[in-house]
């Protein structure tokens, strides 16, 4: 397993200034900068920032809060990364927009197919991938809503090396191709709110077809997601959170299976380290609020910070149609910690450490994430 390993560069002190304030402020918009500074082997020294705006559409209390989420960067071997999404409540959270633009050429590692994967076997390959995913949701009654997704997906892949399980191995679409996914949804939702929920329940169902007329396979994609809240205390919650995702069909390219790890769940997992038909992952995740009295003074700065902690654990497995058991699980546990950068709209800065398995002759999995905005 390739350890994600990342140097990230913080301007915590001018931040945390552009941010310090006496009194909440409700509703008031918010933009945030977050300066990403990386470096790996395969891609050299990588610049970049994550920037991300917070605003209402309207002047409803219970309005929540539409945001904007700009990541680009670029690494010193030419490669290029930027990710655009959008998350817009309008008319009293009667509709929900959501939209994903994507373009990256940067190398990943392939490690083949199934949960059994050696990371002796890794190939580096060049993907290049455009995605344009677009989604909308109504309200139907009450906390009931009903939406359309629509997803386009182009992706080229080239190995970078001769040497790993890549350059031998049969593998559907080996060079890339493209689909698109036309969806239908359906939502529950009576979270107290969608950044840092403290108690209720969201669970979405969504089912896709590509068309063979618009795609290169006719295809099938299932994804469940449930999360559910449970207040312990007045500072401490309990949430757990549950996803299923599966690919169905006569003919299924390999770029497209469900992909066990990422910064939202099974984090310390390499993404794609362990890919295959389906995908089931089940994690808790106890997070306690921090309200220190204490101010902090940095030069002209005063400020009262607030922050929470976590604890995470979990499991998953990722298994085709014909082989689902236990054994396939592996775990999942690791610490974090949140900033509140935005304590009105409950917007955090979320740093993660997470550990996964041990596999015989190979270091435990493990990874450290920087992100915006809560893993669920």
């Amino acid at each position: 397993m390739q350890r994600i390993i990342s140097v990230t560069v913080i301007l915590l002190i001018v931040c945390l200034g552009l941010k310090a304030q006496d009194s909440v402020i409700v509703h008031k918009p918010s933009f945030f900068p977050l300066p990403v500074l990386g470096y790996s082997q395969e891609k050299g020294l990588e610049i970049g920032a994550a920037m991300l705006y917070s605003f209402y559409t309207g002047k409803s209390s219970e309005l929540r809060n539409s945001t904007i989420n700009l990541i680009p960067s670029v690494t010193t071997k030419n490669q290029y990364k930027i990710d655009l999404k959008t998350d817009i409540w309008t008319d009293n959270n009667n509709w929900h927009f959501k939209s994903n633009l994507r373009y990256h050429d940067f190398p990943i590692y392939f490690y083949g197919i199934g949960d059994t994967t050696h990371k002796a076997d890794g190939t580096l390959v060049d993907n290049i991938r455009y995605k344009v995913q677009l989604e909308a949701e109504h309200r139907i009654s009450g906390h009931f809503y009903a939406g359309l997704l629509l997803q386009y997906q182009k992706d080229d892949y080239r190995a970078k090396e001769i040497k790993g399980i890549y350059p031998g191995l049969p593998l559907t679409d080996k060079d890339g191709g493209y689909v698109t996914f036309i969806g239908a949804s359906g939502i529950f939702d009576n979270r107290d709110n969608q950044n840092y929920t403290t108690r209720g329940t969201w669970m979405r169902l969504n089912i896709a077809y590509a068309p063979s007329f618009i795609s290169k396979h006719e295809l099938w994609k299932l994804d469940a997601q449930a999360r559910h809240f449970i207040p312990l205390s007045r500072n401490s919650t309990l949430g757990l959170n549950g996803v299923f995702n599966s690919l169905q069909g006569s003919t299924l390219p390999f770029y497209l299976l469900p992909e066990m790890g990422n910064d939202l769940m099974m984090r310390g997992y390499y993404t794609g380290r362990y890919r295959d038909q389906n995908y089931l992952a089940l994690q808790a995740e106890y997070r306690y609020f921090l309200n220190p009295r204490i101010p902090i003074n940095i030069w002209f700065v005063h400020m009262q910070p607030k922050f929470a902690l976590a604890a995470f654990g979990g499991t998953g497995a990722v298994f085709n149609n014909h082989d689902i058991g236990l054994s396939h699980f592996k775990p999942d546990y690791g610490l974090g910690i949140r900033w509140f950068y935005d304590e009105s709209a409950r917007l955090t800065i979320r740093i993660d450490y997470g550990w996964g398995e041990k596999r015989a002759g190979e270091q435990r999995q493990s990874g450290l994430y920087l992100s915006l905005a809560e893993a669920f």
